[in-house]
């Protein structure tokens, strides 16, 4: 069974929030995310054209996984604890499942 992903973009068009979102998200949010959805790799990402723009990046072991923690109160729970630290934080969510690796 391929890897399946779970994509968090974060747009912070406010730079004078984006170092104590930073801090958040490193200490408090990704470490929960990771503990809560079960999965042993998780990578953040600050874009290098647009600053503004985070993204989270959740491996599963497979789609099953992937789809539990979808339908999962975890979810529900992280959702609602970003919506009260961070409302203003516009996000999008996506799912991938792997298609092709290449490389070492």
């Amino acid at each position: 069974m391929p890897a399946a992903f779970f994509v968090v973009r974060a747009t912070v068009p406010d730079a004078a929030k984006r170092a104590a979102f930073d801090k958040w998200y490193e200490n408090e949010h990704l470490p929960d995310a990771v503990k809560s959805f079960g999965v042993t790799k998780a990578w953040r990402f600050w874009s290098l054209t647009d600053p503004s723009l985070h993204q989270a990046t959740y491996q599963f072991n497979d789609e099953a996984s992937l789809e539990r923690a979808m339908k999962g109160e975890d979810l529900k729970r992280l959702v609602a604890d970003f919506n009260r630290d961070w409302p203003e934080i516009k996000r999008t969510r996506e799912t991938f499942v792997l298609a092709q690796e290449f490389g070492a």
